[in-house]
């Protein structure tokens, strides 16, 4: 006993050697033939979920916050294949798809199957909103052969709504910007026969737009057309203030102090205007061309401003209406807007 060591005198346990890091896999579900588990008269397997099932061992992740995972009962690739088949994983996967299918998805719009008739009549580009409510009240409307002065009445399915003996038609808002040329009037028709804007727009759309404001015959720039009446009416109306740019080409050059005159406030027929900027061209050789800046949108405003100080506007361009430009438009060509400039007007 006095030569023993330390070591021989303790009991050592036996080490048991173990397929999987957290433990072992029952002999009876090892790889074997099935005649083998017969034969020692195993129970059969059942699927996962079952009250008499297998159920494999879970343990926790080291973070406390994540959920429980699976632990396999062992590493073999084809038992972790047929384990994923297993009725109660099987639920959850597909349970787990289908919130990701829901998150991702948008959800479908909802459109009722009524329209109040106020609005289906500023669809239809008679007027705004306000207006339809004047034309309701004062009996010019029928639905379906008869009067409605009803305020709120609702438009359903399939009724034929009239206005001065013409069926109205609910249809898409289209906005298009036209770079107008020379020698064309503003007006939808003119009795005349002479050159107009709308002859530029044919075939642009199926629903019938209209110009937003006016412009010279002959003045150029850009001009706005749409079915939308309530923008229509909110861009031409005076207390919107809408900005305007234009380039005018004079028959003198401008002199310092009427510039400063302009910049000051004018009183004309109609009452004071004062322009937002005044600029030349070039201050040193090209005065008469020069850019003004305005909110007004009184009649033939820019014209009355020169003509108050003696001068004669020779061109005049609109090269900005609300924001937008005649950026890579060329002259006596349209385009459609972006839903972003729609945006922006309807913001106004």
């Amino acid at each position: 006993m006095e030569n023993q060591t330390p070591d021989e005198g303790r009991q050592r346990r036996p080490r048991i050697k173990r397929e999987s890091k957290f433990h072992t896999t029952p002999d009876y579900y090892r790889e074997g033939s099935l005649e083998r588990n017969e034969q020692a008269n195993l129970p059969e397997r059942r699927s996962y979920g079952d009250s008499e099932g297998y159920e494999p061992q879970r343990r926790q992740n080291h973070n406390p916050k994540s959920k429980k995972r699976i632990v396999y009962p062992t590493n073999d690739k084809r038992y972790k294949k047929s384990f994923l088949t297993l009725k109660g994983t099987e639920n959850l996967i597909s349970n787990k798809i289908e919130r990701r299918r829901k998150r991702q998805t948008p959800p479908e719009p909802k459109y009722g199957d009524t329209t109040r008739l106020n609005k289906y009549i500023s669809n239809a580009g008679v007027c705004s909103r306000r207006e339809a409510d004047l034309l309701i009240q004062a009996g010019a409307i029928t639905v379906n052969g008869e009067v409605v002065t009803t305020l709120g009445y609702k438009v359903q399915a399939g009724d034929v709504v009239c206005y001065a003996g013409k069926e109205l038609m609910s249809e898409p808002k289209r906005y298009f910007l036209l770079n107008k040329p020379r020698g064309f009037i503003t007006t939808m028709d003119d009795p005349e026969e002479r050159r107009t804007v709308m002859m530029l727009m044919e075939g642009c759309c199926k629903e019938r737009i209209y110009p937003v404001g006016r412009l010279d015959r002959d003045t150029t720039g850009l001009l706005l057309f749409t079915n939308d009446g309530e923008l229509a009416k909110k861009l031409t109306h005076p207390s919107s203030n809408i900005y305007k740019i234009y380039h005018v080409e004079l028959d003198r050059e401008l002199s310092h102090t009427d510039r400063g005159r302009i910049l000051d406030g004018l009183e004309l027929e109609d009452g004071p205007i004062k322009v937002d900027d005044v600029q030349f061209q070039n201050e040193d050789t090209r005065r008469k061309i020069v850019g003004v800046a305005l909110h007004s949108g009184r009649n033939r405003i820019v014209r009355r401003i020169f003509e108050h100080l003696g001068y004669e506007v020779v061109k005049l361009d609109r090269v900005a209406f609300a924001g937008l430009t005649k950026k890579d438009l060329p002259r006596g060509r349209y385009r459609e807007l972006t839903q972003r400039e729609v945006n922006y007007l309807r913001m106004i």
